[in-house]
């Protein structure tokens, strides 16, 4: 009975991932790559396309914070890429790329600009920040005991008959 309810529920699953599939593919996928989608200030972003066609080696790009920068080819035919470094002082939120190549082809995407990260450990209210040995001693601990439990728990219910 157990394993009828656990298939049913896999089954579930793997339809409803089966059913957005299409969904993804048609939500307007540009051919336009940006990574990190999630950048920094003061990080540099890749951008990649294969929309121009195999034929083409060169296009232009420009970030609106960032500016203008060249795509040339990539590692495989067919494949532009280019690079920018978004400035130090941005602010964060979205940044818009445009891409235009011949013949006639021009294509825009969004990515994130994230704040910038933290310099240095983050002082969260358990102790030093520096002292790591005795906060990996003390999770490796709590770890441990949570195992054991788990164990005791497992053991208990094979040997315990039809409790629930």
């Amino acid at each position: 009975m157990r394993n009828t309810h656990v298939g049913v529920g896999v089954g579930l699953a793997l339809a409803v991932m089966a059913l957005q599939g299409p969904a993804a593919v048609a939500a307007g996928d540009t051919e336009l790559h940006i990574n990190p989608g999630n950048a920094t200030p003061g990080s540099t972003v890749r951008v990649t396309t294969t929309a121009c066609g195999p034929d083409v080696t060169y296009g232009k790009g420009e970030s609106v914070l960032a500016g203008q920068f060249h795509l040339f080819e990539g590692d495989r035919k067919g494949v532009l890429a280019g690079e920018f470094q978004i400035p130090a002082e941005g602010a964060s939120g979205t940044d818009t790329v445009t891409v235009k190549c011949p013949p006639r082809i021009k294509l825009t995407d969004t990515y994130k600009i994230a704040e910038r990260s933290p310099n240095g450990a983050i002082q969260a209210g358990f102790g030093n920040a520096t002292d790591t040995n005795t906060q990996v001693a003390v999770g490796g601990a709590l770890i441990s005991a949570a195992a054991a439990g788990a164990l005791f728990r497992m053991r208990r219910r094979s040997h315990g008959g039809a409790r629930s």
